[in-house]
């Protein structure tokens, strides 16, 4: 998350807009520093050299998550009640999970625990240091107790209005941007130029916790643009951005170690670029409805998502009826297409 003086290759941890000016800055730094170099979704062709690799860090199989509302006070309930049914929904889809189980040793399972509001107004502006500062302040409180910390991730649902940086500082929910210590920090991406989230972990104490963050994506009413809308209604490209970074933290949850200078051995699942499971399916649609779409569950109805990249077919796949057999076991085998 790094004016940048010098390039230093990073994986990516982020959900950015196609053509953005958050994608520039993701994309020209996007890699690993220590490593050499069926049901395909229409319209997008095969692209083998972006394919996942499995770096021997740590990923979640069993995946839970909490959704917290941020300035509770300027949430619609509806669309709290939407988004929550809707993100349960998408990831404990039986064919969805189908896709992403190419990337574990058995089929992934989700537990959504129940939502909460976080009291207050909206905040003009976050930073990524804001956020790390909420999951900090709210475990020292008590108030993130019961949860297997290994394997939730804590998601912070921006309302409406919100702006959300990559500032590592804090000092964003005063809606300031605030000056970093960090190198090229000054050089921040926001969600008016393309960013619509991003996870991470956060040490407190001798705990690590997982979190994901996301804005609530929309076409404002003064023309401008906040995150990636994709869909008709903002409360659904919450839920798709959601379902976007809850699939790479469960892939790839150790990221941030890698991105402060840890080795590429604490990463899951990215590509030789360093993009995780959601990036590149959003670099490569246009346009981005070839990957936002609103899918059937096998419970009813249907639900907003984004399609993750599939090694098994070399792109973006949605919805399949078996589950995708491991990647590593493919590869033993020989297996081709």
């Amino acid at each position: 998350m790094e004016r940048i003086t010098k390039v230093r290759l990073r994986p990516m941890n982020v959900h950015v807009r196609r053509g953005s000016a958050a994608e520039d800055k993701y994309r020209s730094m996007a890699g690993i520093p220590d490593l050499v170099p069926e049901e395909l979704a229409p319209g997008l062709p095969p692209t083998p050299a972006h394919d996942l690799i499995y770096h021997g860090g740590k990923t979640i199989v069993n995946l839970a998550y909490m959704s917290l509302y941020v300035g509770g006070d300027a949430w619609n309930a509806g669309d709290i009640g939407s988004i929550d049914s809707a993100l349960a929904g998408a990831m404990t889809e039986p064919t969805l999970n189908n896709v992403m189980a190419q990337y574990f040793a058995a089929v992934p399972v989700t537990q959504p625990r129940p939502s909460r509001k976080l009291p207050g107004p909206a905040p003009a502006r976050v930073s990524q240091g804001d956020v790390e500062s909420w999951v900090s302040d709210l475990m020292n409180r008590g108030q993130l107790g019961g949860f297997d910390y290994g394997s939730t991730v804590f998601n912070f649902m921006l309302p409406p209005g919100t702006i959300l940086s990559d500032n590592p500082a804090p000092g964003g929910a005063k809606g300031v941007r605030t000056p970093s210590a960090v190198p090229g920090a000054e050089n921040e991406a926001d969600s008016l130029n393309g960013l619509g989230g991003f996870h991470g972990s956060v040490a407190v104490g001798a705990t690590t916790l997982y979190y994901a963050v996301g804005v609530y994506s929309e076409q404002r009413a003064d023309g401008t643009v906040n995150g990636i809308p994709a869909f008709d209604q903002p409360w659904k490209n919450v839920v798709a951005t959601f379902y976007h970074e809850l699939n790479e933290a469960r892939t790839d949850p150790d990221v941030a170690q890698a991105i402060a200078g840890g080795p590429s051995t604490v990463l899951g699942w990215t590509s030789r670029h360093g993009e995780e499971c959601g990036d590149f399916p959003v670099f490569e649609a246009s346009p981005l409805s070839l990957v936002f779409q609103e899918v059937p569950l096998t419970s009813g109805g249907t639900t907003p998502v984004q399609f993750m990249y599939s090694d098994y077919v070399h792109g973006p796949e949605g919805p399949v009826a078996t589950p995708r057999p491991p990647v590593a076991t493919r590869k033993r085998k020989g297996a081709r297409r």
